[in-house]
């Protein structure tokens, strides 16, 4: 049998499966193969020689792990336009979708179809402007995205998804007040790869239910209100280094992203 030399991207499984189809790394999948293997036919009847079963073995291989990455990468996507969505970072929130008129927003507050218009409702309407985040800091927009199923289509180019939404929120309304709430509800969203890069092409936001915070679908007699400690109560035991960051709502506090825009690279907010 001819000598295998593994170089240092073959150390790794994906990077030996991959080094073994492209022949890199000083090797290929003929190095495994005595003289008299690479002559010998497969007795399935198909006419393939060993080597060829193999170099169609690496090729399914190669598939399935394009697939988990692409998998991978549309859970990041999704993950980030829920964060995105607690502050209204519109601009991140829209470089989400995809490109094109076909793409498509099904929400409460109506169907948005185009890239364009998509743009305009996270704008509120505005033309011409640029919102990094919600200025308000009484404004809390959370959808927790749980619970995601992905489904990549056999081309690689399309995928589909469906996730939990679920979160709380608060809107600033009239006189200086402020209306919470939480929510529930289902995405189902399809996917399309632009630029090598996964995007949102249908976003369907099915909400099951919106109350006001002092409501709920349980009835009154069962429930029990009650607000927990916040801050929470200091221990006289603990010895922190520091003091607590201001997050509690109405701080405006961004929790710090250690990610730039999964869709378009766009940095993140700082």
């Amino acid at each position: 049998m001819s000598p295998v030399r593994i170089g240092k991207e073959g150390t790794n499984r994906r990077g030996f499966v991959k080094n073994m189809a492209a022949g890199a790394g000083g090797y290929t999948l003929a190095a495994f193969q005595t003289e008299p293997d690479r002559k010998k036919k497969s007795s399935d009847g198909a006419g393939l020689t060993k080597i060829e079963q193999l170099e169609a073995k690496v090729k399914m291989l190669e598939g399935k792990i394009r697939t988990l990455e692409d998998i991978e990468a549309i859970k990041k996507l999704q993950r980030a336009y829920g964060y995105y969505l607690e502050h209204w970072m519109a601009e991140d929130i829209i470089d989400c979708f995809a490109d094109g008129p076909d793409t498509e927003l099904l929400v409460a507050a109506g169907h948005y179809r185009g890239k364009e218009n998509i743009r305009d409702f996270f704008h509120h309407g505005a033309k011409g402007v640029e919102v990094r985040k919600e200025k308000n800091n009484e404004f809390l927009h959370q959808v927790m995205q749980l619970s995601g199923i992905v489904n990549v289509a056999p081309d690689g180019k399309t995928a589909q998804g469906r996730w939990y939404g679920f979160g709380a929120n608060a809107f600033p309304a009239p006189e200086n007040k402020v209306n919470p709430g939480w929510m529930n509800g289902v995405y189902e969203v399809n996917y399309a790869k632009q630029d090598d890069r996964w995007r949102m092409k249908r976003v369907h936001w099915c909400m099951i239910f919106h109350a006001p915070w002092g409501e709920s679908f349980v009835p009154p007699e069962k429930r029990m209100d009650q607000r927990i400690d916040r801050p929470y109560k200091k221990i006289s035991a603990l010895e922190p280094v520091g003091p607590p960051e201001e997050t509690i709502w109405p701080s405006g506090f961004i929790c710090p992203f250690h990610f730039d825009n999964p869709a378009t690279g766009r940095k993140k907010l700082t």
